[in-house]
């Protein structure tokens, strides 16, 4: 992880769980990001708190009011990224904010199906939409070849939940709207790898595995999920700088397999 030089990183659903632990772990890199932004609903509520201890050490990162199902605030988010960079691109968006719902085929409900779809998959290319010029102007100012994550990229966190083949732990739950958002967000990634490689951007969806979070124990109280959110996010972040035009549009686990659709 040491020769992962990223500029600027933005991170989506940045308070708690995987979102957090990322903040985190880029933070504290030997050759840190310049800008560290990370993103959440309320940055001044009670649930933003750790962040907001984070900023009293690191002055390079910035919390940044961002709610993924809201275009205005998206907009406004990307106004504020972009006066900070200061003529510069972002060089990482990584599209973690995500919501589930325990809900069977028997008991799934049209309004869950739209919020988990609205949240999972909408934001996220919302997200990528307006922070798009911001990327662009990254792979353009970078002097590397190629596909990086370090030139500019976005990294949908999927789940191998969403996976057709694998459909991994459905008999823990079926989490049917979460499973087939995950399964959507696959699709928005690879769009996006044919979309913006011309642009000199990278797409990849990742799966951070099945991760001891809030949204990891709820899935199943009584089976302990096997992957801590300190050894995801340091898999992630060992997988990532690996990462070329060879995997634009792939799906990889945090161990660095590759997974099928």
């Amino acid at each position: 992880m040491a020769g992962f030089n990223v500029r600027s990183v933005l991170v989506t659903g940045a308070n708690r769980g995987i979102g957090l632990e990322l903040v985190k772990q880029f933070l504290e890199k030997p050759n840190p990001p310049e800008w560290v932004f990370a993103t959440c609903r309320d940055p001044e509520g009670e649930r933003a708190q750790q962040l907001k201890n984070l900023v009293s050490r690191h002055p390079n990162l910035v919390i940044v009011a961002l709610e993924a199902t809201d275009p205005a605030s998206i907009k406004a988010a990307a106004t504020r990224v972009e006066e900070h960079l200061k003529g510069s691109g972002l060089n990482l968006l990584i599209n973690n904010a995500a919501v589930l719902k325990l809900n069977t085929l028997e008991s799934e409900t049209p309004e869950d199906m739209s919020l988990v779809y609205t949240t999972n998959v909408t934001g996220p290319m919302l997200v990528s939409q307006a922070f798009l010029p911001l990327l662009k102007k990254a792979a353009q100012g970078s002097n590397q070849k190629g596909l990086s994550c370090s030139k500019a990229a976005i990294v949908n966190m999927s789940s191998e939940a969403g996976s057709i083949q694998n459909v991994l732990i459905w008999h823990v739950g079926q989490a049917i709207s979460y499973r087939c958002s995950k399964a959507a967000l696959n699709m928005l990634t690879k769009c996006q790898s044919l979309g913006y490689e011309g642009d000199g951007i990278l797409s990849i969806a990742v799966h951070p595995g099945w991760v001891q979070t809030d949204m990891g124990i709820s899935l199943s109280p009584e089976v302990r999920a096997p992957v801590t959110v300190d050894a995801s996010v340091r898999g992630i972040l060992n997988v990532l700088p690996t990462l070329s035009e060879k995997d634009n549009g792939a799906f990889v686990s945090w161990e660095g397999k590759v997974l099928p659709w």
